[in-house]
């Protein structure tokens, strides 16, 4: 009894102690729950408001709400942009309280149970939406539903007024057209509210729901066939109505200063159709870089529409539009950094790799890409290229794997060798050749979404390995240093045309990061090279690499983490000022030059609008912009640069390591029967989950896509199932 009462303080401490860490973390766990139910209140009930809005009754509270807010300062402009523009803004500010303070965690521990994942389940697999899963099939018959719904409600209502009417015949024809047109442009105007945000490529509502640039960009071809659609049977209606009377040269050239100035409008039409026929797939496919300057004329498009419809209409669609412009805004400023490339080799497979300097606090994960320029080249031209490197590799660099396929490529190659010719010729009197390099990024998943799997299938055609060498140097790092890593089991199927791409495989450097993987990770890797019959004679040469140069750039610098997943603090102050900015110049405009001076045309109040929304992003953004660039240029001063570990990635520079080649099987004149794969698989692994990746051309994300819906469908209980991943980038 003396015993324990001599120790109860300690425990008594002991169990406070306890408590109080337990309190802590309830109300941690409160408080990200309260952040992701308001985040999704506010969702729903703006997804609700733009689903309702053709009906009578709903089209009844807006015109209420529109005259209870009439005198206030914003006037009817910021009525409108309060309830279809604000919400997705006041998401993006609690998103970036909730990814600061929550940060997203990878699954470290084994499901206990597998489970289908709507987002993972592969439903189409062939048709003109490529692989869909069920997650995005339900988004596609819900967005549906809301076009037919909104045309068929509109329908009706005008049916209904002209039903009544005791004109005759010919002029209800006009009235059903002009109304129809109008109505089809607000259904036009809602599809626009979407269409910006899956291209604002940093955007913290992609990170927030952990759906990669990448991958968002599909969603952005969907939306964009839906809205030109809309928008041109918008301009069709009014074509033929004013056709119909007699008046239709008049009407198109016609600029009112109050009511829809009709020019802007045609204007904009021409604009968004010569995006939309340049970004069809066959033309994108073999006309890429008409396809890119075409896609320029957003900004015609954005400004003549503001001058169209004016202010108010043009709020309506003012959120999406405001956030894609930050997105804009700094990549931009990030793109003026020249970045300094480390080093450059060629492989045999025509295959360079490029080490770029980067931030030792700079984020990206295993399945991260980024944006290219080289100036020397191309001063518009921007390529994205998969890093090859793990995060885990070094903390001042990473690397991309380039494969020469068309011009810009071949010259890039032929910049690299140069340069390594150069210092063998001995003229040291002449400058060095450099090369000037831009990056934007790194862009991708917010987590490692290839450590939430312990059993992992991934699938690759060619330069599509690229993102799975970062994937395996990254779980190689983890079970070298003993930090959690779920991935046991891991199969890599490789589809290549000639041997000597297996030279890419030379890239990990098995043996420098975990010699003796093989003791907790089973790794094989399969490979098929469907394009010849039996291996060259000298096989082992094709493995090696040449041409390794280095050529720091004298003007170069890391490059800037200011987006992609940098930091979350400063992002937000960037996004809100930028908003907050973007209010009170509207505020200001509105009491000091509108009315002061009565100025009542819709097209200039539009254009005003626009100028306001550009301008709080350039000042007030900027001005974070400047302060975070200095804290970076720092915080970047202050690190220890040890220039070995940077080079530590160029592997292809040593001949004599071992490389994953060595754990490869190969066969020659053959392509993977993917049904014959998947059943021993599901033999030798059993009722587990499997994260099944993809990267490579639509056809093998086709065949992979079905075999894994083929599987999953027959719901054999002893049997895994698959979770189709696509990771290929395809503008």
């Amino acid at each position: 009894m003396a015993e324990l009462s001599a120790h109860e303080p300690l425990l008594l401490n002991g169990g406070a102690e306890h408590g109080s860490s337990k309190k802590t973390a309830l109300s941690v766990c409160l408080v990200k729950w309260v952040l992701k139910i308001l985040m999704w209140v506010l969702f729903v009930s703006w997804v609700v408001v733009i689903f309702l809005y053709p009906s009578e009754f709903m089209q009844g509270l807006f015109r209420k709400w529109i005259l209870a807010t009439q005198g206030t300062l914003f006037g009817v402009s910021g009525s409108i942009f309060l309830i279809f523009s604000a919400p997705i803004l006041i998401i993006a500010f609690l998103a970036f309280a909730y990814v600061t303070a929550f940060p997203r965690e990878y699954g470290v521990e084994k499901s206990k149970f597998p489970r289908f994942r709507l987002w993972t389940f592969p439903v189409l697999v062939d048709g003109p939406f490529g692989v869909v899963s069920a997650a995005e099939l339900i988004g596609i018959l819900l967005f549906s539903a809301y076009i037919l719904w909104a045309v068929s409600a509109y329908a009706i209502q005008i049916l209904r007024e002209i039903s009544y009417s005791p004109v005759s015949f010919k002029i209800k024809s006009y009235f059903a057209l002009e109304v129809f047109g109008l109505r089809l442009g607000s259904i036009g105007l809602f599809c626009l509210a979407f269409l910006f945000l899956p291209v604002a490529r940093g955007s913290i509502l992609l990170r927030l729901i952990d759906i990669p640039f990448e991958h968002a960009t599909r969603y952005h071809v969907w939306l964009g066939h839906v809205t030109m659609a809309i928008f041109t049977l918008h301009g069709i209606c009014y074509i033929v109505a004013w056709a119909m009377q007699g008046r239709l040269v008049h009407e198109m050239l016609e600029w009112k200063n109050i009511g829809v100035a009709n020019l802007p409008g045609v204007i904009s039409l021409l604009a968004g159709l010569l995006m939309w026929v340049t970004s069809l797939h066959p033309v994108r496919k073999h006309y890429f870089e008409l396809f890119f300057y075409t896609h320029q004329l957003y900004v015609v498009f954005v400004i003549f529409l503001a001058l169209h419809v004016g202010d108010f209409i043009f709020s309506m669609a003012a959120g999406g539009i405001f956030i894609f412009l930050l997105d804009r805004f700094l990549r931009f400023w990030q793109s003026r950094t020249t970045v300094n490339i480390i080093s450059g080799s060629c492989l045999p497979c025509g295959t360079l790799e490029l080490v770029l300097s980067k931030p030792a606090n700079m984020r990206y994960n295993a399945l991260s890409f980024i944006f290219l320029q080289v100036r020397e080249l191309s001063w518009l031209q921007w390529h994205p290229f998969s890093v090859s490197s793990s995060p885990l590799d070094g903390k001042h660099h990473l690397s991309i794997l380039i494969k020469v396929l068309g011009e810009w490529t071949r010259k890039l190659r032929d910049s690299i060798s140069n340069t390594s010719e150069q210092p063998l010729k001995g003229l040291s009197f002449q400058p060095s050749p450099t090369i000037t390099a831009s990056v934007e990024g790194p862009y991708g998943h917010e987590s490692a979404y290839h450590l939430t799997y312990e059993n992992l299938i991934l699938v690759a055609g060619g330069i599509g390995i690229t993102p799975f060498l970062a994937i395996l140097s990254d779980i190689l790092h983890r079970v070298r240093d003993k930090k959690p890593c779920l991935p046991k089991n891991i199969l890599v199927i490789w589809a290549v045309k000639k041997s000597k791409e297996l030279s890419l495989l030379s890239v990990v450097n098995v043996d420098s990061i975990c010699p003796s993987f093989s003791d907790t990770l089973n790794l094989e890797i399969h490979t098929y090279v469907t394009q010849e019959s039996e291996p060259p004679l000298e096989e082992g040469m094709v493995y090696r690499s040449v041409g390794c140069s280095s050529f720091p750039l004298s003007n170069g610098s890391s490059m800037s983490s200011l987006v992609g997943t940098g930091n979350n603090i400063w992002s937000g102050a960037y996004v809100f000022l930028s908003t907050l900015g973007f209010v009170i110049l509207l505020g200001l405009l509105e009491e000091f030059y509108i009315r002061r001076y009565n100025i009542s045309s819709w097209w200039f109040q539009g254009l005003l609008f626009v100028i306001c929304m550009v301008a709080g992003i350039v000042i007030f953004g900027g001005l974070v912009i400047v302060l975070w660039s200095h804290w970076e240029r720092s915080v970047s001063s202050n690190e220890n640069f040890v220039e070995d570990d940077s080079k530590s990635n160029s592997t292809p520079c040593n001949e004599s390591s071992m490389s994953l080649a060595s754990s490869s099987t190969i066969k020659y004149g053959c392509r993977p029967n993917f049904q014959a794969i998947f059943e021993t698989i599901s033999e030798q692994w059993g009722h587990v989950d499997v994260g099944v990746m993809v990267c490579g051309p639509p056809s093998l994300q086709s065949c992979v896509a079905k075999e894994c819906r083929s599987q999953n469908i027959r719901g054999r209980w002893n049997h895994p199932i698959f979770h189709f991943n696509s990771h290929s980038f395809d503008l």
